[in-house]
């Protein structure tokens, strides 16, 4: 079988190295076939792993002395501290010497970092982020929601391709429906980017293209690719946490309110903990940010052990589907046609 090989920033996070240094152990644990590069500073990321036990031929440690932070402005970071820690792995997947890069640190300078470094595939015109979100029939691919803020109608139908593309072979869904966020269903809605692009999609025999979604049936399933712009996006993604979260914090306050419900809480604690655990978002990696040579996955801030080693292996998957090759011959006929 063969190896996959990922640059991990071992000092991005909020939980950097610690959880980074464990998520990665956990991962050559339960893949074979993966190999992780910690990229850092040496001396923190050794000290975390004395932790552990594990296969010390599939985890490497790759000095870089230099950390960028979120509060730096992100071009200015990527050009300055080239022995950063996100410089030195994105160079690895530049120079072959590692397949895909993850990272919970700053998004800004992974999205800058990625395109400069890494490049973009050529004829893919941007590269955009693209999360797997919960919905109570699996998960769909939100794509754009965080890289380009000012897309064109060219941009967007790239997007769905893409974006289709990784859902067939990464997740598995079989001629995956393609939806446009919009106001509305009728296809004259929308603002001016909308309504150029609908047509667009409508046109192109690559995907399975089903019109309009509306924000209300995102949660439903309504679509597995949902195309938008990275501002419309973004805003979804970040209500679709925000929300998440307050309403497990209320079930859970209600369930411990009464005695009653206390007990009752007891009784369905195994069923609750399934379904919520459909709707945790670390069961399924990070967001790549496709199009590019490689692969660079941006994972939450936040992000503990489990998310970190499913975005590890979320890699293993891409490069046993060969995305970067489907895109490629993707782009590739579009320019000829």
């Amino acid at each position: 079988m063969e190896k996959v090989k990922v640059a991990l920033d071992a000092m991005g996070g909020d939980n950097a190295p610690g959880e980074v240094v464990k998520g990665a152990v956990e991962a050559v644990s339960e893949k074979q076939q993966i190999e992780v590069f910690l990229v850092g500073q040496e001396e923190r990321i050794n000290e975390e792993l004395k932790k552990y036990s594990y296969d010390q031929e599939r985890i490497h440690v790759v000095d870089a002395k230099e950390v960028i932070t979120n509060d730096e402005a992100p071009v200015m970071a990527i050009r300055k501290k080239k022995d950063s820690s996100i410089c030195v792995a994105l160079n690895m997947v530049k120079k072959g010497e590692a397949d895909a890069f993850v990272s919970a640190g700053s998004t800004g300078a992974i999205l800058v970092g990625g395109q400069l470094i890494a490049g973009r595939i050529k004829g893919v015109e941007r590269a955009p982020l693209a999360p797997l979100i919960p919905t109570t029939k699996g998960v769909s691919l939100l794509i754009d929601c965080g890289a380009n803020v000012d897309a064109r109608p060219s941009h967007l139908l790239q997007f769905a391709k893409m974006g289709s593309i990784y859902m067939e072979n990464v997740v598995g869904v079989k001629q995956p429906r393609v939806a446009i966020v919009n106001i509305g269903a009728e296809e004259e809605k929308g603002n001016m980017l909308v309504k150029e692009t609908f047509p667009l999609l409508k046109n192109c025999n690559d995907i399975n293209f089903i019109g309009s979604i509306e924000a209300r049936e995102i949660p439903n399933g309504a679509a597995d690719v949902i195309v938008c712009e990275a501002f419309v996006g973004n805003v979804i993604l970040k209500l679709y946490e925000g929300l998440g979260g307050a309403l497990i914090g209320r079930i859970k306050e209600g369930l411990m309110s009464t005695v009653k419900s206390k007990i009752g809480a007891m009784l369905a604690l195994p069923a609750l903990k399934k379904t919520l655990k459909q709707f945790d978002a670390s069961e399924y990696g990070g967001a790549p940010l496709l199009g590019l040579n490689g692969l660079v996955v941006k994972t939450h801030g936040s992000s503990t052990s489990k998310e970190i080693k499913n975005s590890i292996i979320q890699c293993s998957l891409f490069k046993e589907q060969d995305i970067n090759e489907k895109i490629k011959k993707n782009i590739l006929l579009q320019d000829n046609e």
